[in-house]
């Protein structure tokens, strides 16, 4: 993509859409599995909970507007490694929708096609879609527009079809239906039919995770219209299916309920219709996992949490590299659990909904820490509390009807934070190798001299980056904020303090005083401290300064702006706010 182009409302809203849309066509028979008759009453409860995260949502990310969704508020809010825990779960959520999406679209393809083999088609179309996103975002977010329409077209036909099927046969069925009792009572039926309905929501933290690549006022409109969508749609076909369908038929046909409720309710026509609907939409939520992860994994390059090779992009716009490897971690995982689709989903599950409970926090760190922030909107304080405890009643009621589940997840998600924990810690790791080298210097003199030298060249480099923190001739105690969380988060020995000053004055003889003492607080670390006159803080001279320097915008810092701050903080182009 051109660094020009950027996502109109109807293509962001199609390439998070394409996932969370599809989510009918297996949520409605696992809700109906555990809520029975009342499964639409418990997806309009999901509805009203994605109706407070719409604000949630909204608030973040229009203070921050930058890629990473949950990871990008905890950078800005708290630490490196409270952010890179919730970087881990929202990429563990894009690995898992993007096999699970694809395996099942081939499931669905199999019903039309007997003869193919599941796992080979599943690795071809993760393939075919790898391609598409390296060929740029505008270009596949053509695909994803119409996969888009066809299937609110397709979903909408179906309830059409159900709601004439009823006018034509009455609600005996339906009537039956109500009258069966429901296993374990109406409310508790209801909770584990809530808990697993809020899977139908995945997908939308998506649209936060590529921000940057949509057109300015467009994010909140995402969220708008996939609300609807959920909204209209999955209560809806649950109803449907309730109406026309015994409940038993709807157990036993649970693995492509919407292509059997189709057959019954307007013959084989309609069925392939669904069938062939289902494996182009699961597609384009496998779009949207590949177009999610590369914005937030470039976020994180970006930051040097991961290994900047990664960020090398081709004449379109797009990281190959990073797509590359996010196409290797699916393929493990599809090898590793054969396809199984409930590993996945134990996976998938606990990492999607705790990345929803992630940016709930953020949502109360954003408010405590960043209070003077300019937003769009705000979310009230109750509405963030419901929210979290609605999204923390279903992660529990998910944990305890599958218990097992949770042990899966563990099975990845361990191995993925001790990897990014090694990366953080990568400086201190490098200084240890050295000490180790040293000890075996006396056995082994080559080895120990040519490993010294590449250590230290590793170790020069990373500390070498140089950052900058933009001060108003602040105290010594927002100061001695700033170095510690240097110090605690960033792997370098060299920084600017620099002060903008629209004439020739200078700063007080006290706050040259502070940085002197500060200079010897904190020997590893050098202090330069710079005077810019005759300019205005703002989106022109942090360009300037980070051109001039050679020194990557998202490695400045500045405390958090108050409301008369003449620009929002997403004009100054990725600076990072830690005090």
């Amino acid at each position: 993509m051109s660094h020009s182009k950027k996502l109109s409302e109807f293509s962001a809203t199609a390439i998070c859409g394409n996932d969370i849309t599809s989510s009918c066509l297996y949520v409605s028979a696992l809700t109906i599995a555990y809520a029975g008759q009342y499964a639409w009453l418990a997806l309009l409860i999901v509805a009203g909970v994605l109706f407070l995260f719409r604000k949630i949502y909204g608030e973040v990310v229009g203070a921050l507007p930058l890629n990473g969704g949950a990871y990008n508020v905890l950078l800005n809010t708290t630490s490196k490694s409270n952010a890179s825990i919730a970087a881990c779960l929202t990429i563990l959520s894009y690995m898992t929708t993007a096999v699970i999406s694809a395996s099942e679209a081939m499931h669905y393809l199999k019903g039309i096609f007997p003869s193919i083999s599941v796992m080979v088609a599943t690795i071809i179309l993760l393939t075919l879609f790898l391609l598409l996103v390296m060929s740029g975002i505008s270009e596949s977010s053509v695909v994803a527009a119409v996969i888009f329409t066809l299937h609110l077209a397709a979903m909408l036909l179906l309830i059409g079809s159900g709601i004439w099927f009823v006018i034509k046969h009455g609600l005996n069925i339906a009537a039956l239906n109500f009258r069966t009792p429901l296993q374990g009572g109406f409310w508790t039926a209801l909770f584990l039919g809530f808990s697993t309905a809020m899977l139908g929501i995945s997908g939308f933290e998506s649209s936060a995770n590529f921000v940057e690549e949509q057109k300015p006022g467009i994010f909140r409109k995402t969220l708008r219209n996939m609300w609807i969508a959920v909204t209209v749609i999955n209560p809806l076909m649950a109803l449907t299916a309730v109406m026309v369908l015994p409940l038993v038929d709807v157990v036993q046909n649970k693995e492509a309920l919407l292509s059997y409720l189709g057959q019954n309710t307007g013959g084989s026509w309609l069925a392939t219709f669904i069938s062939i609907d289902a494996v182009l939409v699961l597609s384009g939520a496998l779009l949207t996992s590949y177009v999610g992860v590369n914005g937030l994994i470039k976020r994180m390059t970006l930051d040097r949490i991961l290994p900047q090779f990664l960020l090398k992009e081709n004449s379109r716009g797009s990281s190959p590299r990073i797509l590359l490897l996010f196409y290797i971690l699916c393929l493990s995982v599809l090898f590793i659990t054969h396809g199984q689709l409930g590993p996945l989903a134990g996976v998938y599950t606990i990492s999607f909904l705790l990345v929803m409970i992630y940016f709930g926090f953020g949502n109360f760190l954003l408010k405590i820490k960043r209070g003077r922030l300019p937003r769009p909107e705000n979310a009230t304080v109750a509405s963030v509390t419901i929210a979290i405890l609605a999204v923390a009643g279903a992660l529990y009621g998910n944990v305890v009807t599958h218990a097992a589940y949770l042990i899966v997840f563990l099975q990845y998600f361990l191995p993925a934070i001790v990897i990014i924990f090694l990366l953080l810690s990568r400086n201190e790791i490098l200084k240890y190798m050295l000490i180790l080298v040293g000890h075996l210097s006396k056995h082994f003199k080559l080895f120990a001299a040519i490993s010294r030298l590449h250590i230290s060249r590793n170790l020069k480099k990373l500390t070498e980056q140089e950052f900058v923190y933009f001060t108003k001739a602040d105290d010594i105690s927002i100061l001695n904020k700033v170095m510690m969380y240097v110090e605690e988060n960033e792997i370098t020995k060299r920084i600017k303090i620099v002060t903008v000053l629209k004439d020739e004055s200078d700063v007080s003889a006290s706050f040259m005083a502070d940085l002197e003492v500060l200079d010897r607080a904190y020997p590893d670390i050098k202090i330069e401290y710079v005077q810019i006159h005759n300019a205005t803080f703002g989106p022109e001279t942090i360009k300037r300064l980070s051109d001039e320097w050679n020194i990557p915008i998202n490695f400045m810092f500045i405390s958090s702006p108050s409301d008369k701050f003449a620009h929002r903080v997403s004009d100054l182009g990725g600076v990072r706010l830690i005090i």
